[in-house]
């Protein structure tokens, strides 16, 4: 395959993807938002979804407060943000629309209607009239996507580059939200009002990640930091895992295996085996934060490998 072609299609998905995982962090955040809360944690909780994608300087350079709407529209609308719904689906579409002739009809037809779909909603204002239905229309349209493509789409390398910028960014998004979320934890004061906001707080983690009821199911008890903290890391069977993230874009470097691409497939191979094989007791006696930062540099690593084993090199 051509690394042009394998290019479009891993940042294709990559987007969408991307995309998602923004509109799930921002409707969980809006949820906790209805709750009694003072105005230092609430401005403290829309802090933390900039920080989640790196993106409070940026955010600050245009906007002198931290508020609900501003924050939002900036995560929804703006196509200066590089992670905004809007540039995400727009970049994802141009990436589909370039290689559409690797791509089935429905495939590409599904991610063109998203596309068009998204600036009608925009221009309606249905964000700004219940923001709780758009960021459902943005799940929904991914989870479209991604059928649609298992459904439709031939097993061969075109699939498997799809899958890795999925499962990639993923695993990226998880170990963002668990940091940021645990940063939080630290950082406020103990007390009763502290000890009563903890439960919300992991309870949104879990739904943002769609893990609510898989926790329920896994650990059948209360909501524990230390056991969601290993159901996100170390749960092979939870679908949004590290392990369960890394595992997939393993098997499927395997797939595209190149004689270039030894060194990417033995890291990979050592991180997964990492997850496989720890142990939440020893993370968190570690530092919680130590271990999901230098598994982000870790990822972004392997997100450069994979660019000059295969994709279009980074200078081009």
């Amino acid at each position: 395959m051509l690394s042009r072609t394998a290019d479009n299609l891993f940042w294709m998905c990559r987007y969408t993807e991307r995309a998602e995982n923004t509109a799930r962090m921002l409707d969980v955040n809006l949820q906790m938002s209805l709750l009694p809360q003072d105005a230092r944690t609430r401005e403290g909780s829309w802090l933390g979804v900039l920080r989640i994608s790196e993106l409070q300087g940026l955010y600050q350079s245009k906007h002198a407060a931290i508020s609900p709407r501003d924050v939002l529209e900036y995560m929804v609308r703006d196509p200066e943000n590089p992670s905004s719904i809007y540039t995400c689906m727009r970049a994802a579409r141009e990436n589909a629309r370039a290689v559409r002739g690797s791509l089935t009809t429905e495939v590409w037809e599904t991610y063109n209607t998203t596309w068009l779909e998204l600036l009608k909603h925009l221009h309606t204002g249905l964000l700004d009239r219940n923001p709780g239905e758009f960021f459902e229309w943005v799940k929904f349209r991914s989870h479209l996507a991604r059928g649609v493509t298992i459904g439709t789409m031939l097993e061969d390398e075109a699939l498997y580059f799809l899958r890795i910028g999925m499962y990639l960014e993923r695993a990226d998004n998880t170990a963002r939200m668990l940091d940021v979320k645990f940063h939080e934890r630290s950082a406020e004061s103990a007390g009763a009002a502290a000890v009563q906001s903890e439960f919300y707080r992991w309870s949104a983690l879990l739904s943002s990640v769609s893990g609510l009821e898989i926790y329920r199911k896994v650990y059948r008890d209360v909501i524990t930091p230390d056991r969601v903290a290993e159901l996100l890391i170390l749960h092979g069977d939870m679908p949004r895992s590290l392990l369960a993230s890394m595992r997939a874009v393993a098997d499927d470097l395997a797939r595209v295996s190149n004689r270039r691409s030894t060194e990417t497939e033995r890291r990979v191979g050592m991180l997964c085996a990492e997850l496989q094989y720890g142990r939440v007791e020893d993370i968190l006696k570690s530092g919680l934060h130590q271990y999901l930062d230098r598994f982000l540099e870790r990822i972004n690593d392997l997100g450069n490998r994979i660019s000059q084993d295969f994709l279009v090199p980074l200078s081009a």
